[in-house]
């Protein structure tokens, strides 16, 4: 199931390692739902 999303209502998330928002991408459009860090520096910074 592919979900469409226009740039103006994309769905947010908060990054539990730097406490900023960040949005869906299109990389993540399979994932979305395991998709828990902003990016890969917060993902090895998790400890």
């Amino acid at each position: 199931m592919t979900t469409r999303y226009s740039k103006s209502n994309l769905p947010s998330k908060i990054c539990p390692v730097c406490q900023r928002p960040f949005e869906w991408r299109k990389k993540w459009a399979k994932c979305w739902d395991e998709v828990k860090y902003c990016s890969e520096r917060c993902r090895r910074d998790r400890a």
